[in-house]
């Protein structure tokens, strides 16, 4: 493979050297976190309000692979609404060989679960999150939330968590997590969920595409905080298509 300045051609790595290049570590004993998040090139998070709309083929292809290598796919309960969340749908036989090589994946294939933070559980127990998965959906929520809106997702066939009183903190959602031995942790969004996570220094790894689109408009960006936290990261690697998508993984200094 030739490389410039770290940066990879998507169409150089085989099956084999793109799920290398996103293992997690091995042997895990807190969880880690990592973040996957898709932006156009001035800077916008959705196109016509979701980030579906700034797909490539090349951010599908690491999008399915960051899911197939995670113990639990976390997001925010607006995301999960707006972009209608069902289940992950991933390859059996790709979990249980990530499994095997020791980065991630699941020793009987099963899918990762998907995690919602939503701290007053509202969501509605008819939708894909419910009527389309393989493995039921952890709610994190907390003791504030209704009871008879938690027993509704309950029925659903939801496994519902307080994680905090009032509240779902970085730290409550994680020791939830590590409690149901789900270490290797990927968020996918949306802005505010992650913004606290990066302002509690909780990210350890940030991958991001840039679709070669522009979408001015008025387009949120991909993480929103109460203030800014400077965090310096280190690039891992740039992976580059050929229809300019361009794929980037830092993690912490």
């Amino acid at each position: 493979m030739q490389r410039s300045h770290n940066a990879i051609q998507l169409t150089e790595l085989n099956q084999d050297h793109l799920p290398q290049l996103y293992a997690f570590p091995e042997e895990l004993d807190a969880p880690w976190v990592r973040a996957n998040v898709v932006s156009s090139i001035d800077g916008a998070a959705t196109s016509e309000n979701l980030s579906g709309g700034l797909g490539t083929p090349a951010d599908k292809t690491v999008f399915d692979l960051l899911r197939e290598l995670a113990d639990v796919i976390v997001v925010g309960a607006g995301t999960a609404r707006a972009e209608d969340y069902g289940g992950a749908h991933t390859d059996p036989l790709r979990r249980r060989t990530f499994h095997e090589r020791g980065i991630g994946g699941h020793p009987d294939g099963t899918p990762p679960p998907i995690a919602v933070v939503t701290a007053s559980a509202s969501l509605e127990p008819d939708t894909r999150l419910f009527t389309d998965t393989r493995v039921p959906p952890l709610i994190i929520t907390t003791a504030a939330a209704p009871a008879e809106r938690t027993q509704r997702l309950i029925d659903a066939g939801a496994e519902v968590v307080e994680a905090g009183d009032s509240t779902v903190t970085p730290r409550g959602l994680l020791d939830a997590l590590a409690t149901r031995g789900l270490r290797r942790v990927l968020v996918e969004g949306g802005p505010r969920l992650l913004g606290e996570l990066l302002e509690a220094d909780v990210v350890d790894e940030f991958c991001m595409t840039t679709a070669p689109v522009l979408v001015g408009g008025t387009a949120q960006r991909i993480s929103l905080s109460r203030h800014e936290f400077g965090t310096r990261m280190i690039r891992a690697h740039i992976l580059l298509d050929d229809d300019g998508t361009i794929l980037t993984r830092w993690t912490r200094r």
